[in-house]
C-alpha cells in the first residue's frame, strides 16, 4: 500500500533513483525539477518494505490556503500522477498509487493531471469516496517519433508546410536558425508578445528561469533561435527539454513579424531536423487542447496521445452544513 508523505518524511535520493528508471521516462517528477516549479511537495510513495527502495511516487505539489490544503499543477509541469519502477510493479502501483479515497480526506481542493503512461481512471479505480465527487478530464497532447530519417518525416507534414520549407529553403535571404546556451532572450520576447494574454506575472518568470537553470546544469537544455538575416532580430524562439526518450517542446515564442515569415514552422523543422533518426526518441509537442494549436502540431505528422487530469473541491469542515 502506497504511504502519504509529506516533502520532510521522503527520501529525495530514493525518489530520484525511481523516478530516473520509472517506465514513464519523463521529467517532470525529477525532485529538481519539482524544487524549481514547485518548491515543496506532498506525495504517495510505494516503499519496498526490506530495502526501503521505492518503487513508485507521485508527487502532489501543495499550497497552504486558510480553508485547508490544496493540490495543484505547477506551471511548465505538464504529466505528474505515478511513476513507478518496473513493468510489473508499475501495473500494480498504477492502480494503487490513483486510488483517490486515500487523498479526498486530506486535501480541501485537488487538480492533478497525470501522465500518459498512467491507466484512464475508471470509478472503481477512483474509489467509493462519496462527497466530494472527483471529476476525470481529458487531455491530450501530440507525439512524433523521431527514428525515421528525415526525409521520411518531412514526408508526413501537411502540404503546406512542405510548401512553406521549400519557399524558405530558396529564399535569397532564409531566416537565421541557430541554437544557443541563453533563453533569455526569448523570454523577453514571449513577455512583449504573448506574456499579457498568458497572464504570467513576474514570480512566474522566476520560476521558468530557475527551471532553465536546472535543465542547463544537466545539459538538458536545447534552444533555437529565428533572427532576421539582414537585422538579426530575434524573430522567434522554442525551448526544448532533451530527457531519456522525450525531445519536450516546452516552451516558445514568436513576432508577428516571425509568424508572418513561418519562423515558428522553420524552428520546428530545424528540431526535427538534428533529431532525426534517433532511435527510440519521441517529440512531444506538450499539448494542445487548443484547436488551433492542436492542427499546427498535427499537421507536423505527429498524432494525440490522451492522458487524465484529475480534480476535486470540497468545503472547510465549518461550512459542510450548507446545502
Amino acid at each position: 500500500m502506497p504511504r502519504l508523505l509529506r516533502y520532510r518524511e521522503l527520501d529525495l535520493t530514493a525518489w530520484d533513483a525511481c523516478v530516473a528508471s520509472a517506465r514513464e521516462g519523463l521529467p517532470y517528477a525529477c525532485s529538481w525539477w519539482l524544487h524549481a516549479t514547485a518548491g515543496r511537495w506532498d506525495a504517495l510513495v510505494e516503499i519496498e518494505a526490506h530495502t526501503g527502495r521505492y518503487l513508485a511516487v507521485w508527487p502532489l505539489p501543495v499550497k497552504w490556503r486558510p480553508w485547508g490544503q490544496e493540490v495543484y499543477q505547477p506551471l511548465f509541469t505538464q504529466q505528474l500522477g505515478a511513476y513507478s519502477l518496473a513493468e510489473e510493479a508499475g501495473q500494480l502501483s498504477s492502480l494503487s498509487m490513483l486510488a483517490m479515497d486515500r487523498l479526498t480526506p486530506r486535501y480541501t481542493r485537488f487538480y492533478a493531471q497525470l501522465n500518459d503512461a498512467n491507466k484512464y481512471p475508471t470509478q472503481l479505480l477512483l474509489g467509493h469516496v462519496g462527497k466530494p465527487s472527483v471529476l476525470v478530464e481529458h487531455r491530450q497532447t501530440y507525439h512524433l517519433p523521431l527514428e525515421a530519417p528525415y526525409d521520411v518525416l518531412r514526408a508526413t507534414y501537411a502540404a503546406d508546410y512542405r510548401r512553406r520549407l521549400r519557399q524558405h529553403e530558396n529564399a535569397s535571404a532564409p531566416l537565421a536558425i541557430a541554437d544557443t546556451a541563453d533563453a533569455e532572450a526569448l523570454l523577453q520576447l514571449f513577455q512583449q508578445t504573448k506574456g499579457p494574454e498568458a497572464g504570467l506575472k513576474p514570480r512566474h518568470y522566476r520560476t521558468l528561469r530557475r527551471l532553465i537553470i536546472a535543465l542547463r546544469q544537466r545539459n538538458l537544455l536545447e534552444v533555437y533561435e529565428a533572427r532576421q538575416p539582414g537585422t538579426g532580430a530575434l524573430l522567434a524562439g522554442a525551448l526544448f527539454v532533451r530527457y531519456r526518450q522525450r525531445l519536450i517542446y516546452l516552451f516558445a515564442a514568436a513576432s508577428a513579424e516571425g509568424k508572418k515569415a513561418a519562423a515558428p514552422l522553420v524552428l520546428l523543422d530545424a528540431a526535427i531536423r538534428r533529431h532525426a533518426g534517433t532511435p527510440g526518441l519521441i517529440l512531444d509537442f506538450e499539448g494542445s487542447m487548443i484547436p488551433s494549436i492542436a492542427r499546427f502540431f498535427a499537421n507536423f505528422g505527429a498524432t494525440p496521445v490522451c492522458y487524465a487530469a484529475l480534480s476535486f473541491t470540497q468545503r472547510p469542515w465549518y461550512l459542510q452544513w450548507m446545502r
